[in-house]
């Protein structure tokens, strides 16, 4: 580190008490992705008046300002368990949208920013990493009015496209060496196991993968310890990656791109996972608008999506993101990439949920989506839906044959039920009558 860096350190170092006086009335706020979220710098910014300000997070890891809409309003990129309460009381607002579009909205939405983010300590060429989430702040740093920054030595320092921040582009640095928020590996039930053991048959030796979090893509990457060379292009960096890199399985050596990385544009888990990306020159963070673009997803030619659904109805349209009366959370990246390997050689896109809900009280198959029900992937980019009862592929098929499909992977306490409705809906003839 140069001593010139060394001293700019030194005079742009400051108090969260201090450094959120650099807010003005009007500006528009980001966050990165949890654990990028500047927690230091958040609490200041509850004990300061603001006024016409605005506050962008996705899936945030600490509470909400307790403040005004006058002060400031609050924006969801994607809804957690710290925002979707205060979503339905109307405290906060969801920005619709796909993940690789997300740079683009915010720029519209707020052509220069401000950028408040949780970073590596500084290297020794003036540069703080954003560790675990590039994502759609990576892109807007060459647009952001104003730069802070909180130096946490917890947050692995990774590589990547448009993950660094100079030094020379920062307004100030706060210091807040506080444990990183973790995710725990979620272990899989019974349920989960079925369907990933479904799931992980279909992937071949040599397939690159994208998959997120939770007990069910746990069950997956649990019986790819099976598989060889697979590669791994993802949104968010899973747990399990580690297990699978140290057993040899993951070894990205097939790709098209990124020929023995493994990609991402965020990352929450647990502490195994930061120690495994810190300094790691196999896993490379890029944009989302690069992760997801739809012109790098062509590129791969088996790649194997792997996503989540709320309910499936009879046409394929899946909603992923409302439970009833409740916003659950938002599309993410299911619709870039379910769009993206229609464009592969030889991709596929698995939508997976389990069969039933609330205690196998109702089908999560149904014969059409509730109304105000979004539509996260539509009928016309479905591809194959798996439960733990099977395998239903739609690609390719009439409306009466994806009936027939959904119908077979359904629960069975549910399928004459499910039946009888779609003769009603005219999507499959009453036997009987004819």
């Amino acid at each position: 580190m140069t001593t010139n860096y060394k001293k700019l350190y030194k005079e742009k170092l400051t108090t969260a008490k201090e450094a959120v006086k650099l807010i003005e009335a009007n500006e528009g706020i980001i966050y990165p992705i949890q654990p990028g979220e500047p927690k230091g710098f958040h609490e200041a910014l509850e004990n300061i008046e603001l006024s016409g300000n605005r506050l962008y997070r996705m899936l945030p890891g600490f509470p909400l300002l307790d403040k005004k809409q006058e002060e400031i309003k609050q924006i969801s990129l994607f809804l957690s368990g710290y925002d979707r309460k205060a979503h339905k009381q109307g405290l906060v607002e969801l920005l619709p949208n796909n993940f690789s579009d997300i740079p683009d909205l915010l720029l519209t939405r707020e052509p220069n920013p401000v950028i408040v983010a949780t970073v590596s300590p500084m290297d020794e060429d003036g540069n703080f990493s954003l560790g675990t989430s590039n994502s759609y702040v990576g892109p807007l740093v060459e647009y952001a009015k104003k730069i802070i920054v909180e130096v946490n030595e917890h947050m692995p320092h990774t590589f990547g496209e448009k993950n660094m921040i100079h030094i020379d582009q920062v307004n100030a640095i706060i210091e807040n060496n506080v444990p990183l928020n973790t995710l725990p590996n979620l272990e899989p039930s019974e349920k989960d196991l079925k369907i990933g053991k479904i799931i992980a048959d279909m992937v071949q030796d040599g397939d690159t993968i994208q998959i997120g979090f939770g007990s069910m893509p746990n069950a997956v990457m649990e019986y790819l310890k099976y598989k060889k060379d697979l590669g791994i292009h993802t949104e968010m960096l899973p747990d399990k990656l580690v297990d699978l890199v140290e057993l040899g399985v993951v070894t990205n050596t097939q790709k098209e791109i990124h020929v023995g990385k493994s990609v991402a544009t965020f990352a929450i888990g647990t502490q195994r996972l930061y120690d495994f990306m810190n300094n790691n020159p196999d896993v490379v963070m890029i944009p989302c608008n690069q992760t997801n673009a739809l012109t790098e997803l062509a590129k791969l030619n088996s790649l194997i999506a792997i996503n989540s659904a709320v309910e499936v109805d009879f046409l394929g349209q899946c909603n992923s993101e409302r439970v009833r009366d409740t916003y659950f959370s938002s599309t993410g990246g299911q619709h870039d990439f379910m769009k993206g390997v229609r464009l592969t050689h030889n991709g596929t896109g698995i939508i997976c949920l389990y069969s039933t809900a609330k205690n196998d009280q109702y089908s999560t198959i149904v014969p059409s989506l509730f109304i105000g029900a979004p539509v996260s992937t539509t009928k016309n980019d479905i591809d194959t839906v798996v439960t733990e009862y099977g395998v239903a592929q739609l690609k390719g098929k009439t409306i009466p044959e994806r009936v027939e499909a959904l119908i077979s992977i359904a629960h069975p306490n549910f399928r004459e039920e499910l039946r009888e409705e779609a003769v009603k809906l005219g999507y499959l003839q009453d036997l009987i009558a004819v």
